[in-house]
């Protein structure tokens, strides 16, 4: 027999939902036979599976620990890819400075991503452990693309990964990169579009109206010359390789950027200061006033620091205007 006690992780869902986590293996029909025959019961009481769950609850499985071990999916989670600073932590979220060629999530099964990295932060400091997986498991809030640096969002707990998910929908969480751009960009500026994926080629397409997703990208230049530009983004939406496209479909593309840049332009950056993708760094967000769930944030600004190539590059590099506030971001 398994006594499963509800917690605030698991409150809120309907009980078949749970059972479908944590005997993961076991068929739909095999859960809501033993449901019928008591086998499984909630509060001592007989249930259907559609009852929704309360923190304190208390769920029974009648079951010989090897059906239980037969149908439980376990995790194997180890710590792996690129070492992480931590920006912030408290119970429910976690603040990373991912480094560039880390997947936020995994592509395939093989893949290390933020993900198994958290997990296995989590259960190194036994905030977690291998049992809790089994009913909820940790998750990144925002994703970056795997050369993208920055701030990263990980919601270790429901409460955290719900209202995260939340402040993304409605988009009141500020979202503010770095990024080198090719050409002279002197005036702050508010650009709106349509983004359409080709998932089977993983790219995107920018267009004025019609086809796609609604857009926008704000930018403010730090520091430029004749040939390039330090700009400060804000990103308004959030689609997927949004700022890459956006500015490349102005004919600013980004230094380092292989799928939408310019090549000629990129080799220069590659052998004077090995730039071999993107020089794009999600460095600053900023959250709204918050009540309730997550308020220990509420109304503050986190920021990551620059990847030393970026910073090489912002170092380098002979600045006509605006020097002084391109050496002014945090390092």
């Amino acid at each position: 027999m398994k006594e499963i006690i509800i917690r605030r992780n698991e409150a809120g869902q309907r009980l078949d939902k749970l059972l479908k986590k944590y005997l993961s293996e076991a068929p739909s029909g095999f859960l809501y036979k033993m449901l019928r025959k008591k086998n499984i019961v909630l509060n001592g009481k007989k249930a259907t599976g559609n009852e929704k769950l309360t923190e304190g609850d208390l769920v029974c499985l009648y079951l010989a620990d090897e059906t239980i071990c037969k149908f439980s999916a376990r995790s194997d989670s180890v710590y792996g890819g690129m070492p992480m600073e931590v920006i912030y932590e408290d119970e429910d979220l976690l603040l990373l400075n991912k480094p560039s060629g880390m997947l936020s999530q995994k592509a395939e099964k093989k893949d290390t991503s933020v993900v198994e990295y958290v997990i296995s932060y989590m259960l190194e400091k036994k905030e977690i452990t291998e049992e809790d997986l089994l009913l909820f498991k940790p998750a990144v809030c925002n994703r970056l693309d795997r050369n993208t640096s920055g701030i990263i969002i990980a919601g270790k707990s429901m409460p955290g990964l719900q209202t995260m998910g939340q402040l993304l929908k409605e988009r009141t969480l500020g979202k503010y990169y770095l990024c080198a751009v090719k050409g002279q960009i002197r005036k702050e500026r508010r650009i709106q579009g349509f983004l359409w994926k080709d998932k089977e080629q993983n790219v995107v397409k920018i267009t004025k109206e019609g086809e796609g997703a609604p857009i926008e990208t704000e930018y403010l230049p730090l520091a430029w010359n004749d040939s390039v530009t330090l700009l400060k983004v804000h990103l308004i939406t959030g689609k997927s390789h949004q700022i890459r496209a956006h500015l490349a479909s102005i004919g600013n593309p980004l230094v380092g950027d292989y799928k939408y840049g310019d090549p000629v332009f990129n080799e220069f950056y590659k052998k004077q200061f090995q730039i071999t993708s993107q020089l794009l760094h999600a460095y600053q967000i900023t959250f709204p006033t918050l009540r309730g769930e997550c308020k220990a944030v509420s109304g503050k600004t986190f920021t990551a620091k620059t990847p030393e190539k970026f910073w090489r590059m912002i170092r380098g590099t002979a600045w006509e205007h605006g020097i002084q506030e391109a050496l002014e971001v945090q390092h």
